[in-house]
């Protein structure tokens, strides 16, 4: 057992590959937590942690350290009534899942305390895909979430101020130093937050594809066992599913653009069947962990019934006006949802079938085009993005669109055409089938 260390001697050991002691790893983020460690130092702690990695030992003690560095949430004062559940996903491109799991749960009995973050990388962040609805406050105080919750049966927010108040630190910095993609962090990260905000249950939704922060597969499926194994081990119930991001799960990437597509798979249009059966997936994994539903099979007819009634789309709606939002997102999105002034469609150059497309490329683009933050202050332009994207397996005639870019001028969007362009790979013939789900994780594959 090591003694507490200056933060210095912990990131020179971590930099060594030495394996940290839980008393440094509490000091350490207690600093975060307190404003002791200045930026440098949580820069260079989470490039050593992305470069030697973690034990199992190291990546729980770490998650307990965040946990702890503020208060805890306890929802049996509440008197809610039924399970607390929650979703969470490691993120991709047009990944809006959240949108439809929370609300869907909540039609079905559940109360879900949504916790969520901003976009980290190429990938779209929840709480920026809600910052383009007018009015509606991400960060509600600690009385305000509980009555959203009990209310409305969810609550689609960031973590307060005092939640796991580390990560929030962590989490900024991670975003600008290139190390979003350390299994441990991410699972550190996620779990703090999931672990504070007192839910029963979690499914995690851990991405595998071109598109992840994590593309490769035999890495997606150990952050899946670490998630799990970490969080049974802290008395969490929770199981993963891993899901495929070799292309956009919905046919946009942006965050109004997003939104307006998980608002009509909610009205119950057909407009992203991707989208709405890994919702279904989830959902029914929720349930079920809940007490919700006997079954898998009883799980998704319930979770399909919360959306084809109209239910899911309610909650939703009575969430958002909760919150600040307009009480008619959904009678007038085109006037609280206004569009980029630019936009134009990217034409195939050739016909045949639509074989890959380079996910990660267009979620990048999003970000240059101002959708998604280069440094932890910028501001985002809700508004840019793209949509309409054709999804892998489509048959292509010559000069077909395979998506259209919204841009704030016409200098982004001539550039975005054109970097874009490269993106899509047709081919003379169709493409082998991609399964949305790889892999399901639970406790007992965990080792947990």
């Amino acid at each position: 057992m090591h003694a507490v260390a200056s933060p210095q001697a912990v990131i020179r050991r971590k930099r060594e590959g030495h394996a940290l002691a839980a008393g440094e790893l509490r000091e350490f983020i207690a600093g975060i937590a307190d404003g002791s460690l200045c930026d440098g130092q949580l820069g260079a702690f989470a490039m050593a942690v992305c470069l030697r990695g973690m034990d199992h030992d190291e990546t729980v003690a770490l998650t307990l350290a965040m946990r702890d560095s503020g208060r805890r949430l306890d929802w049996r004062a509440a008197g809610l009534g039924g399970p607390v559940l929650d979703k969470h996903s490691t993120g991709g491109v047009g990944d809006c899942t959240s949108l439809l799991v929370a609300p869907m749960l909540a039609a079905c009995g559940a109360f879900v305390p949504m916790l969520s973050g901003r976009g980290l990388g190429h990938t779209g962040g929840t709480l920026d895909k809600l910052g383009a609805i007018p009015g509606y406050r991400s960060a509600p105080k600690p009385d305000e979430l509980v009555r959203v919750v009990r209310d409305t049966g969810l609550a689609i927010v960031g973590a307060s101020a005092d939640l796991a108040p580390a990560d929030r630190r962590l989490y900024a910095v991670r975003d600008v130093t290139a190390t979003v993609d350390a299994i441990p962090l991410i699972t550190a990260s996620i779990l703090s937050k999931k672990l504070a905000a007192g839910v029963d249950a979690l499914v995690m939704d851990v991405k595998s594809g071109n598109g992840a922060s994590l593309p490769d597969h035999d890495s997606a499926l150990a952050l899946a066992r670490e998630l799990v194994a970490v969080a049974n081990g802290a008395g969490l119930r929770t199981e993963a599913l891993v899901t495929d991001m070799s292309q956009p799960l919905a046919p946009a990437a942006g965050n109004a653009l997003e939104l307006r597509i998980a608002l009509a798979c909610l009205r119950g249009e057909p407009v992203a069947p991707r989208l709405v059966a890994a919702s279904i997936e989830l959902c029914a994994v929720a349930l079920r962990q809940g007490g919700l539903a006997a079954d898998l099979d009883e799980a998704r007819a319930r979770a399909r019934a919360a959306l084809a009634s109209g239910a899911a789309a309610e909650r939703f709606a009575r969430m958002v006006h909760a919150l600040g939002g307009p009480a008619d997102l959904f009678e007038a999105t085109d006037r609280h949802l206004p569009p980029a002034p630019c936009s134009a469609d990217l034409p195939a150059t050739a016909g045949g079938w639509l074989a890959a497309i380079d996910t990660r490329a267009l979620g990048e683009a999003v970000v240059d085009l101002g959708g998604g933050r280069r440094h932890g202050d910028d501001r985002i332009d809700t508004r840019v993005g793209l949509d309409a994207i054709v999804p892998v397996g489509s048959a292509i005639e010559a000069g077909q669109p395979l998506l259209r870019v919204h841009a704030a001028d016409d200098a982004a969007l001539s550039a975005t055409l054109a970097r874009l362009a490269p993106c899509f790979r047709i081919d003379e013939r169709p493409p082998a089938g991609q399964p949305l789900v790889l892999a399901r994780i639970d406790a007992k594959a965990a080792g947990a």
